[in-house]
């Protein structure tokens, strides 16, 4: 092999470990949500909307310090819709958590964003493969498998909240797929919340509580697994296909109830084997065939 091709093949070899491993990182963040939340819900150490509120004010701010160090805040970033959404997705996450079971609902969330996505990409002309296609449902039986036995136990409120939630995802991630900013354009989206958060804050103050165990929680999950998380997400989201974002998203749930079996101390069963099996070969045939 010639030396230039060789250093090509190099570099795109470089590129694509980069992209995994940063892939791997930011889906980390996101079971890390899932594991911060239920804790300090299961606890009762702080109440669903009053984490929400320290979840996206520190996260805002976090990016709001990082973005000035790197530029200066400049112009607004991304949309106005990415600011409504989001702040959906963290209020439906956070009431849904009262009553589900960590990998319970972030299969739930998951699922609803791989449907919402492959449902919009479909809708906007794009077709999927024969393996995209059969990838999706090999790790949609996964999650079948997993949250099968648990059906009765969720109220029907909570599985509710946590569909609504994955469906308000799944669009946040779409409206990132042409980030060129991602920093930036994160940043625009949690500064897009605040107003929302201020309607919550007038509407719940008489029913907050917190204790110092769960503001932390609530802090680690708005400056690091969801400010610095989503940032990374945007980053990699353009160097990976729409079928492929929302299928990879499906790892979320395994790793989110590897997470509450050791943190919250949630059972970890064979049926979890099985369907991780079953995701991880969906995700298999999906990446593929990109």
């Amino acid at each position: 092999m010639p030396v230039a091709e060789s250093n090509t093949a190099s570099t795109l070899t470089r590129a694509g470990l980069t992209r995994i491993g940063l892939t791997l990182l930011a889906l980390l963040a996101f079971a890390g949500n899932s594991v911060l939340c239920r804790l300090a819900l299961k606890s009762e150490a702080i109440d669903p909307a009053a984490f929400t509120l320290v979840r996206l004010i520190s996260a805002a701010l976090t990016l709001g310090l990082l973005l000035a160090w790197r530029q200066g805040l400049r112009r607004p970033q991304g949309r106005a819709l990415g600011g409504a959404l989001l702040f959906l997705y963290a209020i439906a996450f956070s009431f849904a958590y009262i009553t589900l079971d960590t990998g319970t609902g972030a299969l739930l969330l998951f699922g609803s964003v791989q449907i919402t996505m492959l449902a919009l990409a479909r809708w906007r002309g794009q077709a999927l493969t024969v393996r995209q296609l059969a990838g999706s449902g090999l790790a949609l039986l996964g999650l079948v498998v997993l949250v099968w036995p648990d059906l009765s136990l969720p109220g029907l409120l909570g599985s509710g909240l946590m569909i609504l939630a994955g469906a308000a995802w799944g669009g946040y991630t779409l409206l990132g797929r042409g980030s060129a900013d991602p920093l930036g354009d994160t940043a625009w989206h949690f500064f897009r919340t605040l107003p929302w958060c201020l309607g919550l804050a007038l509407l719940s103050w008489p029913y907050w509580q917190g204790t110092t165990e769960g503001i932390v929680l609530a802090l680690i999950s708005g400056a690091v697994t969801s400010g610095l998380g989503y940032a990374l997400w945007y980053r990699v989201l353009p160097g990976l296909g729409t079928s492929t974002a929302a299928t990879v998203q499906l790892l979320v749930p395994i790793l989110a109830a590897l997470g509450g079996s050791l943190f919250a101390e949630e059972p970890l069963t064979l049926t979890l084997l099985l369907a991780s099996l079953l995701v991880l070969g969906g995700l298999a045939l999906v990446i593929r065939s990109k």
